[in-house]
């Protein structure tokens, strides 16, 4: 196909610039922004086109969709340019999440495996050290199983369910990302659940306990539930957004995080864990800044064939 457009390109980083970047580049009509990524690494002498970014010369903004057309870019059609900068080494977002996911997973094995030992090397810090020996009680185990069961979901749903708009972030944000779930998720709370004499070291079920895995059930059935019908929205590759239409769609933007804290607030009733609280908090911090972005896109997107939500994660809250 004979190339219709032809664009200037300019290092957006004057400092660290793309040494080899073409002064220009020919794309054909019909291309995309993931199609002009791809032409301005071959041109520019970068092996992984996902290190190139695009941004529009108008307003500095990267250019995000992958599959969005270039010449309906207005501000890079009326300037006749585009603005490039190398990312850095990239790693797929697929990675990102197994690698996040997994930390947690790794520390509520590993602590109670060392359990004996663990607590025996702080004396003085524990009111119960003399218990660190003694067996892991029956809530204990119980903890042990809701935490694998959400994470190894959380693996299986990354590998299988959820489809990304993005194809990869860059490789140093990775410490940063899985920082939340090792340290917190993982680390910090497997600590305090499996510690002897702890709130958790429990061997009966109260009637809390008992309503605590009920709300741990139902969040993440409904979260499951939810997670697989935003999955059906999007096509194969695709990057296009679609109305949510499901359990809880109609309370809140994303149902999705009102079912993920249902399901933790139970863990809190049956841990009684002051560390399974703040993570849980720290990450409403988190996903209430998600919902919103969530809420202002498909406002924009979809107009007035989105009915606007009031709250965007917890029905009267957020």
């Amino acid at each position: 196909m004979a190339a219709e457009l032809s664009l200037k390109l300019t290092n957006r980083v004057p400092k660290k610039p793309i040494k080899k970047l073409a002064p220009s580049v020919e794309l054909p009509r019909d291309a995309t922004v993931e199609d002009a990524k791809k032409i301005v690494a071959r041109a520019s002498g970068f092996s992984d086109f996902n290190r190139i970014g695009l941004f529009n010369p108008a307003d500095g903004k990267i250019l995000k969709d992958r599959k969005a057309l270039i010449r309906n870019e207005e501000g890079v059609i009326k300037a006749g340019e585009l603005v490039v900068k190398d990312l850095g080494p990239q790693v797929a977002w697929r990675t990102v999440f197994v690698i996040e996911y997994f930390g947690p997973i790794l520390f509520h094995a590993f602590i109670p495996l060392i359990r004996p030992y663990l607590y025996s090397i702080f004396p003085g810090q524990f009111k119960y050290i003399s218990e660190s020996a003694t067996p892991i009680t029956k809530v204990q185990w119980l903890l042990f199983a809701l935490f694998h069961i959400h994470f190894l979901k959380r693996e299986y749903e990354t590998l299988f369910v959820h489809k990304f708009s993005a194809n990869t972030m860059p490789a140093r944000n990775i410490v940063r990302n899985s920082a939340f779930y090792w340290i917190m998720a993982g680390l910090l709370c497997a600590l305090d659940i499996y510690a002897p004499g702890n709130l958790s070291a429990r061997d009966e079920l109260v009637p809390l306990d008992y309503f605590g895995l009920v709300l741990f059930t139902f969040g993440e059935v409904c979260n499951w539930i939810v997670h697989q019908h935003l999955a059906s929205l999007r096509k194969p590759g695709g990057t296009e957004k679609g109305i949510p239409n499901c359990i809880g769609s109609n309370l809140v933007t994303s149902p999705n995080y009102m079912f993920e804290v249902t399901a933790w607030v139970g863990v809190i009733l049956i841990s009684r864990s002051w560390a399974v609280v703040v993570f849980i908090c720290t990450g409403i911090i988190y996903m209430r800044d998600w919902s919103r972005g969530k809420e202002k896109a498909l406002r924009k997107e979809f107009g007035d064939r989105y009915k606007n939500k009031r709250y965007t994660m917890l029905p009267g809250l957020i």
